[in-house]
């Protein structure tokens, strides 16, 4: 009866190999997924420009389809969102409850801090991540009604700093 020599493992080259091999597929991959918080930031505030585009066009429709003048208050799933010139006011009241967005004016306990705002034509209102370095942000201008045509309101991002 024959005796064959069974090889049992691996032999030291062969971890080695496997070892460099590892090292250099990493040395490619890591850098791909190192600031992937970068990413998730800019998409969080393409996110929220979407929404205030979409709830500014839901609560125009609203009101429009109501038969109401273009500064009384629009009914939204029941809150009341400030407007003029038929689109939302660029504050809390107006933009901010049509596209229920979580924000503070400081960003503490909040998805995201506001600052300006206000209830005229032309008003605006920026949303930023707090903590984002740069210019994070989307601003919302307000609609504006004081000229021969009515100048819809203006969605802005910015993502130069996420």
């Amino acid at each position: 009866m024959k005796q064959f020599n069974k090889q049992a493992g691996f032999t030291l080259i062969e971890l080695i190999m496997v070892i460099v091999i590892l090292g250099v597929l990493s040395a490619f991959a890591l850098p791909r997924f190192a600031d992937l918080g970068g990413n998730a930031r800019t998409a969080s505030i393409n996110g929220l420009a979407g929404t205030l585009r979409a709830a500014s066009n839901i609560a125009h429709a609203q009101l429009l389809a109501s038969g109401s003048s273009s500064t009384t208050n629009a009914e939204l799933e029941g809150a009341s969102v400030t407007m003029i010139a038929s689109y939302p006011t660029a504050d809390a009241d107006g933009i901010g409850k049509a596209a229920q967005v979580s924000a503070t004016a400081t960003g503490a306990g909040a998805d995201y801090a506001f600052s300006g705002g206000g209830t005229g034509v032309g008003a605006v209102i920026t949303y930023s991540i707090p903590g984002a370095s740069g210019t994070c942000q989307v601003t919302y201008t307000a609609a504006d009604d004081t000229g021969a045509t009515t100048v819809t309101p203006v969605v802005a991002v910015s993502v130069g700093g996420c």
